[in-house]
């Protein structure tokens, strides 16, 4: 048993209880925080916790990262060896609804957390980041372009995230790994994004609603790809690095995703095509080579197979599902 200790901010979220899941089987010790909040369907959130408290080495607290007092309550009662905050507002569309709320956890979350770890001589802080950033930039994205025109608050919000987070680092010392996601996609997901729909709708016979016209090119990542980017950026002592976490390889349309989505369940779809959202990126590529150069990462599993792998777990979760709401 590794006797380290991590705070995992977000660990009911999709990317969070994956990074958890797999912390947790390393060997480490895992003290998880969640504010369990609806923005969607709160059952996955419920299952997707459930889990993790079936072993012995995690304890979960309801705590929300944007009430400073409760995490200073946390911080001295444990103590971390390293903060991965994966908790976040998400959501590139609802974050144009309610911007506030976004500002709220994401940049003003994060700060409270890095204070904490000033506060509490913690020197190791990960901090979960986005591709949404790079709009208007050239690809394969690299994590040195001036991502300084974010066009949602959800991008804005993150980019404040990472300076903040910066300013921890030279004052205080604190080792700060900053990780961009590309398309997390797998088992478990958000309900909100697109491999999650479109698995339901088109299993229960129902329309599609497409925003564009599927030719939108994304750099598809699985999300047991990410987790283990997540913890080798997390469990390293990098000083201050930005770093992709993304397919790396050409990027699939949504068009190509939807029919494997369409050969896995069996069915076609029916498909209602929306305009093109505003803020929505037409394509994303990330270039990979800072994670394989420093965390001697790639990922492993192929869109394809990550989509099988995905479909199977939704046919065998349907009766579960069923009433989940997308």
């Amino acid at each position: 048993m590794n006797k380290k200790n991590f705070l995992v901010t977000g660990c009911a979220g999709f990317i969070g209880a994956r990074t958890t899941e797999m912390l947790l089987e390393a060997g480490y010790c895992v003290t998880g925080i969640d504010n369990l909040n609806d923005y969607y369907d709160t059952r996955i959130k419920d299952y997707r916790l459930e889990s993790l408290k079936k072993h012995p080495h995690f304890s979960f607290h309801p705590i929300d990262i944007e009430i400073l007092s409760d995490l200073d309550s946390l911080f001295k009662s444990q103590s971390f060896d390293a903060v991965f905050n994966l908790a976040a507002r998400a959501g590139v569309r609802y974050s144009m609804e309610n911007p506030f709320v976004y500002m709220n956890t994401n940049a003003n979350g994060t700060l409270n957390l890095l204070e904490m770890c000033k506060q509490h001589d913690i020197k190791k802080f990960l901090l979960a980041s986005t591709s949404s950033l790079y709009a208007g930039q050239s690809m394969p994205f690299q994590e040195d372009l001036p991502v300084n025109t974010p066009i949602s608050p959800y991008a804005a919000s993150k980019k404040a995230a990472e300076v903040i987070a910066y300013t921890y680092h030279y004052l205080y010392g604190i080792d700060v790994s900053v990780v961009r996601y590309f398309t997390v996609f797998g088992p478990a997901g958000r309900p909100d994004m697109s491999v999650f729909r479109f698995i339901k709708w088109v299993n229960d016979g129902n329309s599609i609603t497409m925003f564009g016209d599927g030719s939108q090119n994304r750099d598809w990542t699985y999300v047991d790809d990410i987790a283990r980017g997540t913890i080798a950026a997390g469990t390293r002592n990098l000083g201050y690095e930005i770093i992709n976490l993304g397919g790396g390889r050409n990027p699939k349309t949504l068009s190509y995703i939807l029919g494997l989505i369409e050969e896995g369940v069996g069915k076609k779809a029916i498909i209602d095509n929306k305009p093109f959202h505003v803020a929505d990126l037409k394509e994303t590529w990330a270039d990979i080579s800072k994670a394989k150069r420093l965390l001697d990462w790639e990922p492993q599993i192929s869109p394809e197979e990550g989509i099988r792998r995905t479909v199977a777990w939704h046919l065998d979760k349907k009766e579960f599902l069923k009433d989940i709401q997308v």
